[in-house]
């Protein structure tokens, strides 16, 4: 099972039993690991995921042979990524078409190296500095995505709130919506933007990303803060599909969107 942000109690006990069976305490695994006494019991306990090289060094420190290392790939992901955005970001690399809403923040595959640092940065609890450019650098990967042969159909509806918000300043801001009209140039992506004074809307049970497979099958993925889920079965993928449709109707269309992002950005 995917444990996430709070840590797995499999990788805890696990941790604490080659502990024990090397006559270490948890102050001395802390300080060859740079963990302090109570963030080792933490994660022993299950309460807390093992952050940083922890899971490396108290498996050479432990002479665990490998089993520590091995657990928390399986359990917390590689590259600090959590697992269920692995599983995710697997169905995203070889999709034929996909279709975000996001309604907090610009989505992930759109962003630039500065805003994606600005959100881990307001990450809680705080990421060490090795696990938040793991995840930049990964972040930055996604938009491989516009650049694959032959091109996947991609659309976006963005929520007007998130143009304004200004994560890591202003300048910072005005970078993003301008690479996001660099990237609504392209022929095989659509940017739409929900405007404020919409009436009636149709995603206000919250973000969604839908996807068409490389077999295509149609998926969705939901998530939330503490985890992501696909979606595959009827009705409730039709439900989020027709949603998706009801939502892109009512938008601006991608002229207006322009326009729109275009005057943000030149008003920072």
């Amino acid at each position: 099972m995917h444990q996430g942000e709070r840590g797995s109690e499999t990788f805890g006990a696990l941790l604490r039993f080659y502990r024990e069976r090397a006559g270490i305490t948890q102050e001395a695994l802390g300080t060859h690991v740079q963990y302090s006494k109570s963030q080792v019991a933490m994660v022993e306990r299950g309460e807390r995921a093992p952050r940083g090289r922890l899971a490396e060094l108290a498996d050479q420190f432990l002479g665990a042979q490998g089993a520590l290392t091995l657990l928390a790939e399986k359990e917390f992901g590689s590259g600090g990524l959590r697992p269920w955005t692995e599983g995710y970001l697997a169905e995203e690399r070889k999709a034929s078409a996909l279709h975000v809403y996001q309604s907090h923040v610009i989505p992930g595959s759109l962003q630039t190296e500065a805003y994606a640092r600005a959100i881990y940065s307001c990450h809680c609890p705080a990421l060490d500095d090795e696990e938040l450019e793991n995840r930049v650098a990964a972040r930055l990967a996604r938009q491989e995505l516009f650049q694959r042969k032959p091109a996947p159909v991609i659309s976006y509806v963005l929520e007007q709130s998130t143009l304004t918000r200004p994560l890591g300043g202003h300048a910072s801001l005005k970078e993003q919506l301008r690479h996001i009209l660099g990237i609504a140039r392209l022929r095989h992506v659509q940017i739409q933007v929900m405007p404020h004074d919409r009436q009636a809307h149709a995603g206000l049970n919250g973000p969604m990303i839908l996807l068409e497979t490389s077999e295509h099958r149609q998926l969705a993925y939901v998530e939330g803060p503490s985890g992501g889920y696909f979606v595959g079965e009827q009705p409730d993928l039709g439900h989020l599909f027709a949603r998706y449709g009801i939502l892109r109707a009512q938008a601006l269309n991608p002229d207006e969107s322009a326009t729109l992002i275009d005057e943000v950005a030149a008003s920072l």
